[in-house]
């Protein structure tokens, strides 16, 4: 940890999703640097800019993103180029990298510090888990009043697009009728549609078997109080999530910025990351220092054959997005 030590620290403050304000990942970073870390928790890109949009210029140093939402910051002009040569660029999952949206004219702006699925979730006590192994099993009706769905209209349309074959950076609105009926399918066997929490509570009680647009993010954090709490990347694939660190163009602590983006990519932060008391994730970083049974909750070693299944989130024009939005809030109102 030496490494990040400063000597003339300052405050740092970012803006964060609440697996960053675990005093697990911070504290180690803070004795060793002396550097405050302020952190600001938001939910979503859109109220993640609307903060900065409240902000002075300088007020914040770093932020955490969808890395799929990179360039929307970089359009904004909110962010400043990483340096590549001071990151671990070589020990991260490649396929996590996503240049396509982290880099702008060559230049890095995001560097994805954690990934993870939305996939199926389930209770493998409670289902046959070779069924998990095919989206087919989420509309048949051996499952029939026994699952719960994520709400979040964006990967559970993924996960439906899969089903019938689409790929998720495909799609137009010409697929949306074949959607709309899969979603329904997978609505008349479902027995609520769920936030996060909602999510994690009916799968730990039971009140539902599986969970459609869950993952490791939802399964691993109950899977110590119930280890028959798994997810399955199925043969038609899964929805990738992927978060990255940004730094902004006008912080006035670029370099404890860096320090702190260093850290958590680090293998210590990522392994506190990766397990943070919020949700849990994949640590982008292969030498994450996570131990044995953190790894086999992860399902650590298996990352190579789920990352070639994995597509990314759907990412709609507006047009397209808000008819998917309408398409989800009519599969809510379903009976």
């Amino acid at each position: 940890m030496s490494a990040y030590a400063s000597a003339s620290a300052a405050d740092l403050n970012a803006l964060v999703w609440c697996d960053h304000s675990d005093p697990n990942l911070l504290k180690p970073f803070e004795d060793a640097t002396g550097i405050k870390v302020n952190v600001k928790e938001f939910e979503g890109t859109g109220a993640g800019l609307a903060l900065v949009e409240q902000s002075q210029p300088g007020d914040w140093d770093v932020m955490v993103i969808d890395t799929v939402d990179v360039r929307r910051g970089v359009e904004r002009g909110l962010f400043a180029p990483l340096p590549e040569d001071q990151l671990p660029i070589a020990d991260l999952f490649p396929e996590v990298l996503m240049d396509q949206h982290a880099k702008v004219n060559g230049q890095r702006y995001g560097i994805t510090e954690k990934f993870g699925y939305n996939t199926v979730g389930f209770n493998k006590a409670k289902v046959d888990v070779n069924d998990m192994q095919s989206l087919a099993a989420l509309t048949s009706d051996k499952y029939k009043g026994r699952i719960a769905i994520y709400d979040y209209y964006l990967p559970v349309i993924g996960l439906a697009a899969m089903a019938i074959g689409k790929k998720t950076a495909e799609l137009t609105e010409a697929d949306l009728p074949a959607i709309r009926d899969e979603l329904l399918k997978m609505k008349t066997n479902a027995k609520a549609v769920t936030d996060v929490v909602a999510s994690q509570t009916a799968l730990a009680t039971g009140e539902a078997d599986i969970l459609i647009g869950g993952g490791e993010w939802v399964t691993a954090v109950i899977a110590k109080e119930n280890p028959d709490l798994d997810f399955s990347i199925p043969k038609e694939g899964a929805v990738l999530w992927s978060q990255s660190l940004a730094m902004f163009k006008d912080s006035k602590n670029k370099d404890n910025a860096l320090k702190f983006i260093q850290y958590v990519l680090s293998p210590e932060g990522q392994a506190r990351l990766a397990t943070s008391a919020c949700y849990w994730g994949m640590p982008a970083n292969k030498q994450a220092a996570l131990t044995d049974e953190q790894k086999k909750i992860l399902r650590f070693d298996e990352q190579g054959e789920f990352l070639k299944r994995a597509q990314g989130y759907p990412a709609p024009s507006e047009d397209l997005d808000k008819k998917m939005q309408d398409l989800w809030t009519e599969m809510i109102q379903a009976p």
